[in-house]
């Protein structure tokens, strides 16, 4: 197998796994899925808000998820761990799937947009977007977009910064699409120049060794031991 084909194979499987694990772990906040082949098997690393979720009682859940990815995709003694986001509400995946399952829970669409983009203002965020499509109001499918703080459109802050995920759920007027697009508080921005640092308050003269005095102080000193 040559080396294209081996890569294609590991990332069609990798966003097979992906889709996966987003509809099985959806109320644990699941955001995103690493695989790492070693000699012992195959270690999976899931990333989820609610680690408990994924573990289950006694490790249970995470049992039987093993078994899963063991049938459904050969994997070879799959080693499954779970690390929890330091910030789940500057996780897109997340809140996408937030907006989902409220607007599942019969959340009017607008009430569930700003109170997603609230959390993630709140969370440090320099800005985000929330887009979601659909049958909104008419039997017309259409989108509203709502947008708060700074988020650039295009450039390298927006290629290699930008976070963004997507998710789909299915309601009584249709097929409803969740967009959501975060510009973390820690990137960085060409147009922004940080100021330096304000320098403080002139040190004391101390005295050196030998017993002199630097500074003008003691120049006086000196200058009056002449005159007398």
């Amino acid at each position: 197998m040559s080396v294209q084909r081996y890569f294609m194979k590991e990332n069609a499987l990798r966003a097979a796994v992906h889709e996966f694990l987003s509809k099985e772990l959806e109320r644990a906040g699941y955001s995103k899925v690493e695989l790492m082949r070693t000699p012992l098997g195959v270690r999976v690393v899931v990333y989820a808000a609610r680690p408990g979720m994924v573990i289950g009682r006694r490790g249970q859940s995470i049992k039987g998820l093993t078994r899963l990815l063991e049938e459904e995709f050969g994997l070879e003694n799959p080693q499954i761990s779970v690390a929890e986001l330091e910030a789940p509400e500057l996780d897109p995946a997340v809140m996408a799937a937030q907006i989902a399952s409220a607007l599942q829970k019969g959340v009017h669409f607008r009430r569930a947009a700003y109170w997603a983009l609230r959390r993630i203002m709140e969370a440090g965020a320099l800005g985000a977007e929330i887009r979601i499509g659909g049958k909104l109001t008419t039997e017309r499918a259409r989108y509203e977009k709502y947008v708060e703080g700074y988020l650039p459109k295009v450039g390298d802050p927006v290629l290699k910064q930008m976070r963004e995920a997507s998710h789909y759920t299915q309601l009584k007027p249709g097929l409803f699409g969740i967009r959501v697009r975060i510009f973390p508080p820690n990137a960085e921005l060409p147009d922004r120049v940080k100021p330096k640092e304000r320098l403080g308050p002139k040190e004391e003269a101390k005295p050196a060794a030998g017993g002199e005095v630097e500074g003008e102080e003691g120049e006086d000193r000196v200058a009056g031991a002449e005159d007398e």
